[in-house]
């Protein structure tokens, strides 16, 4: 018909995303669903692997949020995870608190040495950010291998509470509980990070820093931000280490695999995202802890590097990058 007009095409309706309090909550429910899971294990060697795993999955969601959100590479994350580790030795020696109270107390000190760490080095960029960091770790290893309180070069021996926690039947099963929680916890801070407007200004800094500076986005600020919270969390994640093998001891807890892990883990998810070091850690992880069973914990090592030269070539943007683009 002449003079008609056809109506207008109804847009698509935008897909609907998950608030930030409906993610902590899920989060929540999650960890429930995972810890009623091993709980029904009932298996002292399922809640000593899944906090290996998820111990790794705190370690490289917090890397992530400096590495792979502003892109500044760090490798000194072993260096923040023994600092959470020994802050649990000398507060547990030096006041008798338990467990929680030490976590908190990693938290602090993590984020403190992330911040001190930031103010001294964010002003270096690419490999001069990164060969700082490192030197970072020797630095924290030689301060912990000569102090005596903390057991020094000997290790130091932390003794396992008898009375556990209602309503777990053993420190295993409690440690495993703990360590489910910060797992939840340090992915749902990792993507309110990624959707807010600090996500974004490390977005923006990791495409191009000069451009985002002369945009008036406060790099400076916002990578001490970074380095602070990714520190707290790296210290956290260290912080039930003692307990987990009652025996710590600097090389062990400086150790090659914690600092490899961190980065390796999110480069093979995908460091785009908060899933990718979720991902990517419990692939790995996973495959570590099968590895020490079956074969040796020496392969492990072998074990990332096959693994990551395989992603690398196969999926550069990590498994979480393959599928978006699939999709």
């Amino acid at each position: 018909m002449s003079g008609a007009t056809l109506p207008a095409a109804a847009p698509l309706a935008a897909p609907r995303r998950m608030g930030h309090g409906a993610f902590w909550l899920a989060s929540a429910l999650a960890a429930l669903a995972l810890v009623a899971a091993l709980r029904a294990l009932g298996s002292e060697y399922a809640y000593f692997a899944a906090t290996f795993v998820l111990q790794y999955v705190v370690l490289a969601t917090a890397w992530n949020i400096l590495g792979g959100y502003a892109g500044y590479v760090n490798f000194g994350a072993a260096a923040f995870f023994a600092a959470g580790a020994y802050t649990t030795v000398a507060v547990g020696k030096a006041f008798g608190l338990p467990l929680l109270p030490c976590i908190a107390a990693a938290a602090l000190v993590g984020g403190a040495l992330g911040l001190g760490t930031g103010v001294l080095t964010l002003r270096l960029r690419g490999a001069y950010f990164a060969i700082a960091t490192l030197c970072l770790s020797v630095v924290l290893q030689t301060l912990v291998v000569n102090w005596d309180f903390v057991g020094g070069s000997r290790g130091a021996y932390v003794v396992r509470p008898r009375e556990v926690p209602w309503p777990f039947d053993s420190y295993g099963g409690f440690l495993c509980a703990v360590m489910v929680g910060l797992a939840a916890g340090a992915v749902a801070i990792a993507r309110t990070v990624e959707k807010s407007r600090l996500g974004l200004g490390l977005a923006a800094l990791r495409d191009d820093e000069a451009a985002a500076e002369a945009a008036g986005v406060p790099t400076l600020r916002l990578k001490l931000v970074a380095t602070t919270i990714s520190g707290a969390m790296m210290a956290v994640a260290g912080a039930p280490l003692p307990y987990l093998g009652s025996y710590i001891e600097p090389n062990s807890a400086f150790g090659l695999a914690y600092g490899v892990n961190a980065i390796a883990m999110p480069l093979i998810g995908g460091t785009s995202s908060w899933a990718g070091p979720l991902v990517g850690a419990v692939l790995l992880a996973s495959l570590q802890q099968a590895a020490t069973v079956t074969i040796s914990s020496a392969a492990n090592l072998l074990i990332v590097g096959v693994v990551l030269v395989v992603f690398v070539c196969a999926a550069p943007h990590g498994i979480v990058g393959l599928f978006r683009g699939q999709r």
